[in-house]
């Protein structure tokens, strides 16, 4: 079996930045993730509210990405749901609807929080950022997509001393997604097969076959 194997180089750059990231700004500290992190996986607990605050959903699963372009997001609950990112296309399967939704990698991660996460350096370019300062003792940057048709209004990550913990994104109705992640593992061995996706048999596949 082939694994992904993180740069040497990489891990160099995530142990000789380590001293300095609590002096670090929230902009600084996305460019270090991003450097220095080239797989990782982790759970994840996922909870969306309106702009009243009033919680809409909450959901929890487990993530793997390695950079640039291959993800997969698994949501165990309470409606079990897949997207992977292949490295060409998004797939997006509901278990329940028994549906697939699939479009270009390019399309998908223009300016979305995948981007953020598990896209190319370049990514960046997709987002203006500006540092938030410290706030429940994590340094913020906020993400805003220069692309207006992007359907998120703007986007916050939180970073601790282990990585990125938090994330905020808050739509073009005013819904905000509220991430936190735990367990996060940086540059481990991925399988490569978490990346690769087939619609199961009877599935109805739509979009960008």
């Amino acid at each position: 079996m082939r694994f992904v194997r993180p740069a040497a180089a990489a891990l160099g750059i995530a142990s000789s930045i380590a001293t300095g990231l609590a002096y670090a700004s929230g902009i600084e500290r996305l460019n270090q993730f991003m450097a220095s992190t080239i797989t990782a996986t982790g759970e994840f607990e996922q909870r969306v509210v309106n702009r009243d605050r009033k919680l809409i959903q909450e959901s929890r699963g487990t993530l793997a990405f390695a950079r640039p372009g291959r993800f997969r997001w698994t949501y165990a609950k309470p409606y079990p749901q897949v997207i992977v990112g292949d490295g060409a296309r998004v797939w997006v399967y509901d278990e329940d609807l028994n549906q697939v939704t699939v479009r270009k990698l390019g399309q998908a991660l223009g300016a979305t929080p995948a981007a953020l996460l598990a896209g190319s350096n370049e990514a960046l370019a997709a987002f203006e950022l500006k540092d938030e300062g410290t706030r429940e003792g994590l340094e913020w940057v906020q993400a805003t997509p220069r692309d207006k048709e992007s359907g998120f209004e703007r986007i916050r990550l939180g970073f601790g001393f282990s990585g990125i913990e938090r994330m905020e994104l808050v739509d073009v109705f005013g819904q905000t997604t509220e991430l936190r992640f735990s367990g996060l593992r940086r540059n481990p061995r991925v399988d490569p097969a978490l990346f690769s996706f087939s619609p199961p048999n009877g599935a109805d596949v739509v979009g960008d076959k």
